[in-house]
């Protein structure tokens, strides 16, 4: 693609979801969403590769369903209250509308079955604004209407277990990093009408997380748990460091991840959500089963070699690591300042 249009879509992707966080009416929420996702479907079909065709127009179907519950929603919440404002989302019918329109957005379980094909078809690097930067515009109506809803909490447990459950048997990394994104939502949602600054710090950390995974993998141009195992010839001290960013993602202490889950899991106790907290602790367990699986393919298996050397012969590469520098600081190094962080965002 010319850089030059290129440019222009990713402005354009930027200015969709600036207009969602501005906005406090429905209309401009809704104009904010319908621009970003006009503006990521050509960044998804840019190579022409059927695959990316059909995970591109999957990707339209599902956004233009979502957008349309969104507006009726806002739409018979007007009639009904004569509010267009985001906060005043009082009755239960659009409300409930609402909800499933910006579930479906973000990809929450049951409405979670776009998200592993649409992610599937797509390179790695708008896979990773798909995982990231896509989920930051309906995270931010969700925050604002702040549902007290427990359908909601229903769903986010769902997602947490529908997200470890099916990544089990994938052999994809990025099915595997869809399933864990549902994992995630599932996590955020849950404690978001109890701490929503909670939500909006786990979402940030999920961020960095995803975005070294996403850095590690397109550095070693791996798209499968087979070609892993060539990671050893590739970049020797990445490979290293890949099993602790991985487990990180899978919320292990004492590395990042483990800090928001673990301040999840003492807010559902807090609100005397024992059941629910157990039964979340229980899923990440099934997460943190293919991480390790990944693991162990990376740095505990290694590639049929035709010759006696282990390291094949190769070029130094081209691309730049410092953004997977310090996304892999970020992503390991972080937990002894989470009471700092947490202080700052409250």
């Amino acid at each position: 693609m010319n850089p030059y249009i290129m440019s222009i879509f990713l402005l354009a992707l930027g200015l969709g979801t600036t207009i969602t966080f501005m906005s406090s009416h429905w209309l401009m929420a809704w104009m904010g969403l319908e621009i970003n996702t006009l503006a990521i479907i050509p960044l998804m079909a840019q190579h022409h590769h059927p695959r990316s065709v059909e995970a591109s127009t999957k990707y339209f179907l599902t956004q233009a369903t979502a957008a349309a519950m969104i507006l009726f929603a806002s739409s018979t919440n007007a009639w009904i209250t004569g509010q267009w404002s985001i906060t005043e989302l009082s009755h239960p019918v659009p409300s409930t509308i609402m909800m499933l329109g910006l579930a479906l957005k973000i990809g929450m379980a049951p409405l979670h079955t776009w998200l592993p094909e649409v992610l599937q078809g797509l390179d790695l690097t708008t896979g990773l604004i798909m995982s990231t930067w896509q989920k930051l515009a309906p995270f931010c109506l969700l925050m604002q209407i702040n549902l007290e809803n427990p359908m909601l909490i229903t769903m986010a447990i769902m997602s947490t277990m529908v997200g470890g459950w099916g990544g089990l048997n994938q052999t994809q990394l990025r099915k595997i990093l869809a399933y864990s994104s549902i994992a995630h939502i599932g996590w955020m949602v849950l404690v978001l009408q109890f701490s929503p600054s909670l939500t909006l710090f786990t979402l940030v950390i999920y961020i960095f997380m995803t975005f070294s995974v996403f850095s590690l993998f397109k550095l070693n141009k791996s798209i499968s748990i087979n070609t892993l195992a060539t990671s050893w010839s590739k970049s020797p001290a990445i490979t290293a460091l890949a099993p602790l960013i991985l487990l990180s993602l899978g919320g292990l202490p004492p590395l990042t991840g483990f800090g928001p889950k673990w301040m999840i899991l003492s807010e559902l106790t807090k609100q005397e959500l024992n059941t629910i907290a157990t039964i979340t602790a229980l899923s990440a367990l099934l997460s943190l089963y293919f991480y390790l699986r990944l693991s162990y393919a990376m740095t505990l298996t290694l590639s049929p070699n035709t010759t006696p050397m282990t390291n094949q012969w190769r070029f130094n590469t081209k691309q730049l690591t410092i953004h997977l520098s310090i996304s892999t600081i970020m992503s390991l190094m972080l937990l002894p300042l989470m009471p700092s962080l947490m202080t700052i965002i409250n």
